[in-house]
């Protein structure tokens, strides 16, 4: 029941987390060093994913959560220099330009109104179609449906 568990995510460390991410409809969580460790269930990205949560920027990624979010459809990015983490402020508003992605690359997300923090990514071509599609099965339907 994925919209029960959405309601709990991330309760410990932020109470407010879910009822923010309801109201904005969608957004980016922060992350610091091994995002995602222990996490390697895949609620533990789903949830994010009901709740509209399009990219994780992160000083680091545990391996299989890594691989989770892209799954269903969130990007994983790192931040070049993990300094800009502490520039990161909830609430702060983040675009991304998500059209720029190309895989092993690098962008440049804007914080705030006019501040730029460089984020790399380690996705591959298939990665990065996965994300373009949503997610993996949404990827495979795709893929089904071309061939």
């Amino acid at each position: 029941n994925i919209p029960a568990i959405s309601e709990y995510i991330y309760s410990r460390v932020d109470p407010d987390f879910v009822k923010r991410a309801k109201q904005a409809g969608q957004g980016v969580i922060v992350g610091g060093e091994n995002y995602g460790q222990g996490s390697s269930r895949e609620h533990a990205a789903l949830a994010p994913r009901h709740l509209g949560v399009l990219a994780v920027v992160a000083k680091s990624f545990a391996r299989i959560h890594r691989a989770n979010l892209v799954n269903f459809g969130i990007v994983p990015l790192i931040l070049e220099n993990k300094e800009d983490y502490d520039s990161l402020k909830q609430g702060m508003e983040i675009r991304i330009p998500f059209s720029d992605l190309s895989p092993a690359g690098t962008i440049q997300i804007c914080i705030g109104e006019e501040n730029f923090v460089p984020v790399n990514n380690d996705l591959t071509k298939k990665e990065l179609d996965i994300l373009n599609s949503g997610g993996t099965l949404n990827y495979v339907r795709k893929s089904r449906v071309e061939n």
